[in-house]
């Protein structure tokens, strides 16, 4: 776990490796003996919020309503995802996806696969409003057709420049905490200060320095998660573009 910024490793961290996990019970399976492994980065349990590396060899498990809400950043491997109605995704490593909860589906991989995750198993019970309308949510990494919209932002909060900020989220679950999409920014520094969320970010394009106790850059293909609350500001001198999983506690 980690109460500090966390790079994920695709490997674990500081390559030490992936832990055993439980077998997948042989009641949940098609086919399949599968092996899982994986280490969680940071968990809270009291809000069902998790995230971590994971892998496993091939399966397909049974249709069922998928149990939480996951973001998912694909790393080796590919998996397809199978409806109620027999509709197909595919998805292969370097893409990232969403499974909300509820789903009705069956994960097929035919072989080994390798992710990094956040998962949200949300206890509050709350559902979507109708079941049989979810579907995979894959993020585009430019934001939908009609662009990006344009944030609000409070020039105060910035040593620079304000920033021109724009989002698109595509997913939020029904409590409306957990929310994926895309972002981006031109230059900008705003100083160290709590972050207002825990959040996953894979950088697509730029570079951005996370200062505080210690300073750490992220570039394109960097993967790497603030909790909520951390001390740290923010230094970008080029544009920046990323995926995001966010959750706000409060």
């Amino acid at each position: 776990m980690t109460e500090t910024i966390a790079r994920l490793d695709p490997h674990a961290p500081d390559g030490a490796g992936l832990e055993p996990w439980e077998e997948i019970p042989a009641d949940a399976l098609v086919s399949g003996t599968p092996v899982q492994r994986g280490v969680t980065v940071h968990e809270d349990s009291e809000r069902g919020l998790s995230v971590g590396v994971w892998d496993c060899t091939a399966m397909t498990t049974k249709q069922e309503p998928y149990s939480v809400n996951e973001f998912m950043l694909l790393l080796e491997g590919a998996v397809t995802i199978v409806d109620a109605e027999g509709g197909e995704v595919t998805i292969s490593a370097g893409q990232p996806f969403v499974i909300p909860k509820g789903l009705d589906c069956t994960w097929h991989q035919a072989g080994y696969v390798r992710k990094f995750f956040v998962i949200f198993d949300d206890p509050s019970g709350a559902a979507a409003a109708d079941p049989a309308a979810l579907s995979v949510i894959r993020p585009d990494p430019y934001g939908p057709p009609e662009a990006l919209s344009t944030l609000p932002v409070d020039p105060a909060a910035f040593t620079t420049a304000a920033p021109l900020q724009r989002e698109h989220v595509c997913y939020r679950d029904p409590t409306g905490q957990f929310l994926v999409g895309t972002w981006d920014a031109t230059p900008y520094e705003r100083p160290v200060s709590p972050f207002p969320r825990n959040e996953l970010m894979h950088i697509l394009e730029g570079e951005v320095t996370l200062t505080g106790d210690q300073e750490q850059t992220f570039r394109a293909g960097d993967t790497f998660f603030v909790p909520q609350g951390t001390l740290c500001g923010w230094r970008s001198e080029t544009y920046v573009r990323k995926y995001f999983c966010g959750f706000k506690i409060g």
